[in-house]
Parts: C-alpha cells; structure tokens; sequence
C-alpha cells in the first residue's frame, strides 16, 4: 500500500476507513504520513503487527499445520508450493 496516496484517500474521503496490520516501516516515525493528526478521525485502525495473535487465529492456525501433516503422511500432501 502507498501509504502517503493512503493518508491522501481517508483525507478526501475516496475510502471511508482503512485496517493495517503492517507499515512500510516499523517502528514507523513520529512523521509518518498515517500518524497525521489530521487521521485520528478518519476511521483509521492500525494493529501493531499482532491481528494474527488472536487465540481464534492462533487454533486456525494450529489446525492447518496438523491437517497438513496428516496429510503428508498419508501421501497426499497440500499446500504445496511448486
């Protein structure tokens, strides 16, 4: 995401909100253009770097990596990335 053409779009009005997980930079910088206190109404969410840590993400998670192992056991593996 361009996060300066980001900041521009929630500004104006073009998008009514945004969600982040991820910037560009991180830590990002007292200037960084979606820490503009112009944005603090801006129906703006930033997680720092964490959404996926939730206990409902985290069993998804654990599940597909027993799925995939029995599965590759078996000898029909998934996922595969050729």
């Amino acid at each position: 995401v361009n996060e300066i053409d980001l900041a521009e779009a929630l500004r104006c009005g073009h998008l009514s909100g945004a969600g982040l997980d991820v910037l560009s930079e991180e830590p990002p910088r007292p200037d960084h253009p979606l820490l503009a206190p112009d944005l603090a109404d801006k129906n703006l969410i930033m997680t720092p770097h964490t959404a996926w840590l939730s206990l409902e993400s985290r069993r998804r998670l654990l599940a597909g990596v027993v799925d995939n192992l029995k599965n590759w056991i078996a000898g029909t593996p998934s996922n595969r990335v050729a």
